[in-house]
Parts: C-alpha cells; sequence; structure tokens
C-alpha cells in the first residue's frame, strides 16, 4: 500500500513536471519565432542619436532671453567661419 502512494506521488510530481516543460517549450519557440521581426521594427541609432538624447536628458534648456540670444549668435559665428 505504501509502495502503491509513492508511485502516485512520482507520477503525479513527473505529470507536473512534464507540463512545465511543455510550457516552457512552448515559450521558448515562440521567443525564437518572434524575436528576429521584433528587432527588424526597432530602429538603428548612431552615435550621434545617442549623444544627443544624453546631452537633452542632462543639460537644462535656456530661459533667458538675452543668453539664448548669445548662444544663437555664437552657433551662427561658429558656423560661417567652418
Amino acid at each position: 500500500m505504501r509502495l502503491l502512494a509513492a508511485l502516485e506521488s512520482i507520477w503525479v510530481f513527473l505529470i507536473v513536471l512534464g507540463a512545465f516543460a511543455v510550457i516552457a517549450i512552448v515559450a521558448f519557440v515562440i521567443y525564437r519565432l518572434l524575436r528576429p521581426k521584433l528587432k527588424d521594427k526597432e530602429e538603428k541609432k548612431t552615435e550621434e542619436d545617442y549623444a544627443k538624447e544624453e546631452l537633452d536628458r542632462v543639460l537644462q534648456p535656456v530661459d533667458d532671453e538675452n543668453v539664448s540670444k548669445e548662444i544663437q549668435d555664437y552657433k551662427q559665428n561658429d558656423d560661417e567661419e567652418e
């Protein structure tokens, strides 16, 4: 009787383990099928894009009009020299 109960609990354990294995295999297959499609949809960013995002995150916008005008004049003078 004890042997029968032990075998029954082992079968239950194996069935539960098998169910989890099937779920894991299905999830892995779905991941492998969808992953290339998701990579294609992502835009490839250049180093300039990453640098601009980082500067926008770190730097604060200029609220003072005089300082803003000086910055624009400096940029225009810098562009003219090139």
